[in-house]
């Protein structure tokens, strides 16, 4: 008799979040998972054949080669629309403008 796992896949958008539990045979990779899961069904567009995927919050390098283990949850994440130290930078670059604006017309 084959050993069977319970698992997740997850895939959320601003808008819409899914959470498919799948019970796949034991030894299927991350990657498996989330192609066996059909959440490109509810998200047209995703490609899961190259998206990042994570568990529980932790990116995985080689989703292809990570076997799941029995109540784990694989993420699929979302590309970055931007970098988040770039983000930062300009944040902080405004706020020190508007502090020597406040300075000068104080000053």
């Amino acid at each position: 008799m084959d050993r069977l796992i319970s698992v997740e896949v997850v895939h959320a958008r601003p808008d819409k979040q899914v959470i498919l539990r799948l019970t796949l045979p034991y030894g299927t990779t991350a990657r498996e998972a989330v192609l066996r899961s059909g959440m490109e069904e509810h998200f047209p567009g995703l490609h899961l054949h190259e998206a990042p995927l994570g568990i529980f919050g932790k990116q995985l390098p080689k989703p292809e080669e990570r076997v799941l283990e029995d109540g784990e949850r694989v993420e699929i994440y979302r590309p970055l629309i931007a970098d988040p130290k770039e983000v930062r930078k300009l944040r902080a670059a405004r706020a020190a403008q508007a502090k020597a604006a406040t300075n000068e017309a104080n000053g």
